[in-house]
C-alpha cells in the first residue's frame, strides 16, 4: 500500500455512496449568496429600478406648447434650472439639517450619557420614553409642535410675557422649522450614542480619574472618542433625513422664506402641470450633495482613525 493510499479517508459504511469533499465544499460556498438573494431581488426592484426611472425621467424634454407631455432625452439643462433657480432652497435644506443634527446631538448625548451611566434602575423607562413617539404618525407630531409653538402656546406666551420674541410669533419663522427637525429626529441621534456610550467599558473612564484628569479631560480624551462610531452614525441618521423632510416646513414655515427643497420636489411633482423632469432633476441633486457630505465627513470623522 503507497503512502498516499494509507493516508487517505477510511471507506465509509457498506452500500454508503462516496462524497466528494470539494463538490460540498462548493456547494456551501453558494449559501450565503443564497440567503442574500431575496434581500438584492428586494432592492433590485423597489430601490434601483426606480432610480433608473427616475434618472430617465429627469432628463426628459417637454413637447413646446403640450404641457405636461414628455418625450425622451438626455436634457442635462434640467439640472443646470433646478440648481440655478433653487439654489436658494438647497441652502436652506443643508443649513437646516445642520442646525438640527448640531440642536439634536447637544441634546442626545446628555440624555444617552444619564442612561448608560447613571440612570439605574430607570434606565428601562427612559429608553421607553425615548422611543414613545415612533408610536405616533410622523406628522401628527410635527402638527402637535405647531401647537406647542404657536402664538397663543405656552412657549410663545412665556417669551412675549418676558420680550424675549422680537417677531411676536415663532412660527412660520426658520426657529419652529429647525425646532420640529430637532424633535422629530432626536431618536435617532440618542439611541446610536447611547449604544456605544453603553458598550463602553467603565474601568477605561475610572483610570482617567486615576491618572489624575479631571472630568472635562476625562470626557474629552477617553469618554467621547469611545462614542465617537456612536456619534457618526446618529449624525448621519439626522442629517440625511433632515435635508430631504418637507413636513416641518410646510407645517411649521412660512410659504417662501423657510421652504427646503423637498417642499419644492413635492410642488414639482404634485402641483405644479409639467414639472416631473424638474423635479427628478433636484432629487438626484439633493442626492449627489447629500452623498458628497457624507463622504467628505466620513474621511474626516472616519471610524478608522479613531479605534
Amino acid at each position: 500500500m503507497s503512502v498516499a493510499q494509507g493516508l487517505a479517508a477510511p471507506p465509509g459504511p457498506a452500500g454508503a455512496p462516496d462524497v466528494d469533499p470539494a463538490a460540498t465544499h462548493r456547494g456551501r460556498r453558494w449559501v450565503p449568496y443564497l440567503l442574500l438573494l431575496p434581500g438584492m431581488v428586494w432592492l433590485g426592484v423597489f430601490f434601483v429600478w426606480p432610480l433608473v426611472q427616475l434618472a430617465a425621467v429627469s432628463l426628459q424634454s417637454q413637447f413646446p406648447g403640450y404641457p405636461g407631455y414628455y418625450y425622451r432625452d438626455v436634457n442635462v439643462g434640467n439640472y443646470a434650472a433646478a440648481i440655478t433657480e433653487f439654489a436658494g432652497h438647497f441652502g436652506r435644506s443643508l443649513l437646516f439639517a445642520g442646525l438640527a443634527t448640531l440642536f439634536a446631538f447637544l441634546l442626545a448625548y446628555p440624555l444617552a450619557y444619564a442612561m448608560a451611566f447613571k440612570a439605574g434602575r430607570w434606565r428601562n423607562v427612559m429608553m421607553i420614553c425615548v422611543i414613545a413617539p415612533f408610536f405616533t404618525s410622523f406628522i401628527l407630531r410635527t402638527i402637535a409642535w405647531r401647537q406647542i409653538l404657536a402664538d397663543e402656546g405656552p412657549v410663545a406666551s412665556t417669551l412675549n410675557a418676558l420680550h424675549l420674541l422680537p417677531g411676536g410669533h415663532i412660527t412660520e419663522t426658520w426657529v419652529a422649522v429647525v425646532a420640529g427637525l430637532t424633535y422629530n429626529f432626536l431618536p435617532f441621534m440618542v439611541l446610536p450614542i447611547y449604544a456605544s456610550l453603553e458598550r463602553a467599558d467603565p474601568k477605561v473612564i475610572e483610570a482617567g480619574g486615576d491618572l489624575y484628569a479631571n472630568g472635562l479631560t476625562t470626557f474629552r480624551t477617553v469618554t467621547l472618542p469611545m462614542s465617537m462610531p456612536g456619534v457618526i452614525a446618529g449624525t448621519l441618521l439626522t442629517f440625511i433625513p433632515a435635508a430631504g423632510d418637507y413636513v416641518n416646513a410646510e407645517l411649521l414655515g412660512s410659504d417662501r422664506s423657510t421652504k427646503m427643497v423637498g417642499n419644492v420636489i413635492e410642488s414639482q411633482f404634485f402641483r405644479v402641470l409639467g414639472g416631473y423632469p424638474t423635479a427628478a432633476a433636484l432629487s438626484f441633486t439633493l442626492m449627489a450633495m447629500i452623498l458628497a457630505l457624507v463622504f467628505l465627513y466620513i474621511r474626516r470623522f472616519g471610524t478608522e482613525e479613531l479605534l
